[in-house]
């Protein structure tokens, strides 16, 4: 009999977005679970320390220097942000082919640092596999997760609008929007006359309450615009400002940061997990802790190198990889071509405080109806119109008064937008434990090892030339420009699939309710789940997952399966 300091009925591996949400549902199902997070805890409110500073409180004006740049690679990297971010040269990973693998070691992961895009994937998104003879269908179709989707909708707080195009973007559970700007709105009034209605500009859709929430102690967005360093007013979705304290409020939930999971605990008689072994960072100590069940939500590929570090002495590959599988048919959103221009006139019209990550976006309106492409699958673009700073020649004056009294008159208006691209499931994009390198703590670090194929080099000549013509059908846009500044797999920052659901224990990882076929006590719920990657922001998908697989847990349990 486990010590029962030491056992708990469930434990989840991660505390960022699927972390949270798992402990949540959990806890408040009658479970006394132990959340385990590798690095340091941040208390929501009092450790935002740089949540009120502004530019000129940090160094360097908040930019990172040439030397803290090397050894992160988040996107929203600064000053302001410094310690959010791995550091590489305590975690490395081996980039097979150039990959840029984005982290946050910390509780709440990168649920404090997401753009906050929340989107339903489509039904045709989980029908496409087996449509097209690509990978594997997946196990479960979009009826399943809808009403799973509006049970997380209604809690995290999506900002939004309803616009009826269900084929490629279902309606949800939304809060008010932030609203589209003068420019924005015209714009998509003009788009939708250009193209017949087969194209949409519409409001983006957000993870910020646009209401007072008293039940959750979390206030309306401020518009502010400072979401990166911690929201004091717990406006934008994240663990420590929604799943964590609700967790928190039923008394069942311990969390332990500084927690390394190193391999999860096989038994070979029962076929199932009985625990997991970790590294305590801050002492360099192993202990073990039982449960009944466990969720992974380390985040995806790091959930895939646990499941690989696991249970080796039955499968060589690690716990879950007896299908082959394991640790393939790694996804990201490719992203970065795109085009814009300037905005003729609208000099009358402003915009209303800061607002946050949200703008504008576009459904994806390739291979859909009639339209069809010489690549599978589509895109979706993201942007926005803003106004710059600076009257006419404001940069030839080089100091002084006047260039003061220059900078302070509101500038002309710009348009833009980029996208993001479907990347196929591919056996060949992978990952696995490098055999020789180890992380400081003597562990395996992981290989990388993908790259775009033919079908999203084709995407992306088709994102980039359709930006053009979306910006030359709007009258009031001029010097219409398109681009594709490159795109390295990773950074998307929405890594998806290495241990992918399915129907056959022969082709996938996990089965229809996440559960490892090997371990049925073992479920992984973050994106390392997913049999494809649609091209919406993959996030609210996530949420909807995991919601979803802890009640199938709960229940299996109940009935004495687990």
């Amino acid at each position: 009999m486990a010590n029962e300091k030491y056992h708990y009925d469930a434990i989840v591996v991660g505390s960022g977005i699927t972390g949270g949400w798992a402990a949540k549902e959990l806890t408040e199902k009658g479970l006394r679970v132990l959340m385990l997070e590798r690095g340091r805890n941040i208390e929501h409110v009092k450790d935002y320390v740089n949540a009120w500073k502004e530019a000129w409180d940090l160094p360097h004006r908040g930019r990172p220097t040439p030397k803290q740049r090397a050894v992160t690679k988040g996107w929203l990297f600064s000053q302001a942000t410094l310690g959010m971010w791995v550091d590489e040269r305590d975690s490395p990973y081996t980039e097979t082919k150039p990959f840029r693998w984005v982290r946050g070691y910390h509780v709440g992961g990168r649920s404090l640092l997401w753009g906050r895009q929340s989107y339903r994937m489509p039904p045709m998104d989980f029908e496409a596999n087996a449509k097209e003879g690509i990978a594997i269908d997946w196990p479960i179709r979009y009826k399943d997760l809808a009403p799973w989707y509006d049970y997380v909708e209604r809690f995290a707080g999506i900002a939004g609008t309803m616009e009826g195009l269900d084929e490629v973007l279902p309606d949800g559970q939304f809060l008010p929007p932030i609203r589209l700007n003068a420019v924005e709105r015209d714009a998509a009034a003009q788009i939708k006359r250009a193209f017949g209605g087969t194209r949409h500009l519409i409001n983006s859709r957000v993870a910020h309450v646009t209401e007072y929430r008293p039940e959750q102690g979390r206030a309306a967005c401020q518009l502010r615009n400072k979401c990166n360093v911690g929201c004091p007013y717990g406006a934008y979705f994240s663990t420590q400002s929604a799943t964590l304290p609700a967790a928190m409020k039923t008394g069942r939930l311990t969390l332990r940061p500084f927690s390394i999971v190193k391999e999860v605990l096989y038994d070979k008689d029962r076929k199932r997990a009985r625990g997991v072994e970790i590294i305590d960072a801050e002492n360099g100590q192993t202990y073990q802790y039982t449960a009944r069940v466990i969720f992974i939500n380390a985040g995806s590929f790091n959930s895939t190198w646990l499941l690989m570090n696991s249970a080796t002495d039955v499968w060589e590959g690690g716990l879950g990889s007896s299908s082959g599988e394991l640790g393939h048919n790694a996804m990201d959103h490719h992203s970065g071509a795109g085009g814009g221009g300037q905005v003729e006139g609208y000099l009358d019209s402003y915009v209303f405080g800061r607002r946050p990550v949200s703008g504008f976006y576009v459904p994806r309106f390739r291979n859909v109806g009639g339209d069809k492409r010489d690549y599978l699958r589509g895109f979706g673009y993201q942007g926005g119109a803003g106004r710059g700073r600076g009257a006419p020649g404001a940069g030839d004056i080089a100091v002084g008064p006047e260039l003061k009294e220059a900078l302070s008159v509101p500038g002309n208006w710009n348009i833009s937008m980029g996208g993001f691209g479907e990347m196929l499931p591919y056996y060949d994009n992978k990952i696995s434990l490098d055999p020789v390198r180890k992380d400081k703590w003597g562990l395996p670090i992981l290989a990388i090892d993908v790259s775009l194929h033919e079908n999203e080099l084709a995407m992306r000549k088709d994102m980039k030339e359709a930006a053009q013509e979306f910006f030359e059908a709007i009258d009031f846009v001029k010097n219409v420009g398109s681009h594709d500044g490159g795109y390295t797999p990773g950074n998307g920052i929405h890594e998806m699939g290495t241990a992918r659901m399915g129907r056959d224990p022969k082709t996938s990882v996990l089965n229809a309710h996440n559960q490892v076929w090997d371990a049925p006590n073992v479920y992984v719920t973050d994106g390392a789940c997913m049999t494809s990657s649609g091209c919406v922001n993959p996030s609210l998908t996530y949420m909807a997952i995991t919601a979803r697989a802890a009640d199938h847990a709960v229940r299996e349990l109940k009935a004495r399966n687990l």
